[in-house]
């Protein structure tokens, strides 16, 4: 069975990226031919020039070994658009779909995100296909599975425009999608109730929770503490508190910032606040400016960020939308427990007060505070919680989840 995931990007750090990637990478690792499809563009940088995609008669370029992710990468023509933000169009992308089908073969297809014309086309493409069946003709089956990563419109996170934009994507293209999916792959079971209220089946839900990268696992499992606490000139005796993600407005670093400051003269805590520059860092970096109890890293490799894991008693998230949290599922398998906002998948993945603490939402700061003191004074209850958190992710393997779908494709196939 040939396998194809479809993302209008790459990333090193972003998290439905990081998912479409990895499905490609753990079904190579259990046997299966696997190939991403995804756009020139890699954190919305091109990766090669457009120019040398339009050379291509079939519309793509095919890489073995892709210089951004290291996997079996086709990049196809694309651009960027100007709305919805933060997206990327494929451009004849029915007509590559063929062209791959006829070379390659795709057995089984999964289209990944909203707000973008891949699942559209892909799901146009498929119909096309079975149409072609019911008329006779010789056309091989293609297992389809869509991926939403779903977050809902909440006029909470969204401007209004955006908001509208979404409402209208999910009234007019889930409705087409439901009606060909032979899977609607869900993070969690509150996405699978919002996917069957947009219309669709309860027979096509398959639950997928993120996935933990088994190589991150070996990382984590065998990461050393110090290398991270001495790098960045931390005392041994600390107890760490980490936020781990892009510093932008949706995660609300901000808002771990504003706990610090209320926790300044809790002994021996100190909080990291690591990742990538977004929207926020500069918000950040000011407030954090005269807090001796912060320590800003910028984004880490992945040897320091299984450090840091190893290292911290407790990780925080007061994000304002999260549809899973793969970050999360990464402490929690290094037996850290989880103080969250509980936004969306959050409340799904932490169990309150048995692998973490869920506040009152991302601006209640002073929970969280408290959440943190409780737990630091209270070093027992903090222990339970990590063995709790680590026996959950365990089951959030990528190798596991990706063996339970390739499973599932091909028993449609047969």
């Amino acid at each position: 069975m040939k396998f194809f995931s479809v993302m209008y990007q790459t990333s090193n750090s972003k998290g439905q990226e990081l998912v479409a990637q990895r499905m490609v990478k753990w079904a190579r690792r259990l046997g299966y031919d696997a190939w991403l499809i995804t756009s020139i563009y890699h954190d919305g940088e091109p990766v090669v020039p457009l120019t040398e995609v339009l050379k291509s008669i079939d519309g793509y370029i095919m890489f073995e070994d892709d210089p951004k992710v290291g996997l079996p990468v086709i990049r196809v023509d694309s651009s960027k658009t100007f709305w919805p933000p933060r997206r990327i169009t494929f451009r004849d992308f029915i007509t590559i779909l063929k062209n791959i089908d006829d070379k390659v073969g795709i057995d089984f297809i999964v289209t990944h995100s909203t707000l973008w014309n891949g699942p559209e086309e892909v799901s146009r493409w498929i119909m096309w296909k079975k149409l072609m069946r019911s008329l006779g003709e010789s056309v091989n089956t293609t297992v389809y599975g869509h991926m939403s990563h779903y977050q809902p419109p909440d006029p909470t996170r969204y401007e209004p425009i955006e908001r509208a934009y979404r409402m209208a994507w999910n009234s007019t293209t889930f409705p087409m999608i439901f009606r060909v999916a032979d899977l609607v792959i869900c993070v969690t079971n509150v996405e699978a109730e919002d996917m069957i209220t947009h219309g669709a089946r309860p027979d096509q839900i398959h639950l997928f929770p993120g996935g933990l990268d088994d190589d991150l696992a070996t990382l984590i499992d065998n990461a050393k503490p110090d290398e991270f606490l001495e790098r960045y000139r931390i005392s041994r005796d600390k107890l760490v508190i980490s936020y781990l993600g892009t510093v932008e407005e949706r995660k609300n670093p901000l808002a771990v910032v504003r706990i610090a400051k209320r926790l300044k003269n809790l002994k021996d805590v100190v909080f990291v606040i690591a990742g990538k520059p977004g929207d926020q860092w500069d918000d950040v970096v000011r407030e954090a400016k005269d807090l001796k109890n912060v320590v800003i890293t910028g984004e880490l490799s992945e040897e320091y960020k299984a450090s840091l894991i190893k290292a911290s008693y407790l990780n925080i998230i007061m994000s304002k939308m999260e549809a899973l949290g793969l970050t999360q599922i990464e402490f929690m398998y290094g037996g850290v427990p989880v103080i969250s906002s509980g936004t969306y998948g959050q409340k799904w993945l932490i169990t309150n007060n048995v692998d973490g603490v869920i506040v009152r939402g991302p601006d209640d700061v002073e929970g969280a505070a408290r959440a943190i003191e409780e737990l630091v004074k209270n070093p027992s209850k903090r222990d339970l919680m990590s063995t709790n958190a680590r026996e959950k992710a365990k089951k959030f393997l990528m190798s596991k989840l990706m063996e339970e779908l390739l499973s599932k494709a091909k028993s449609i196939l047969k």
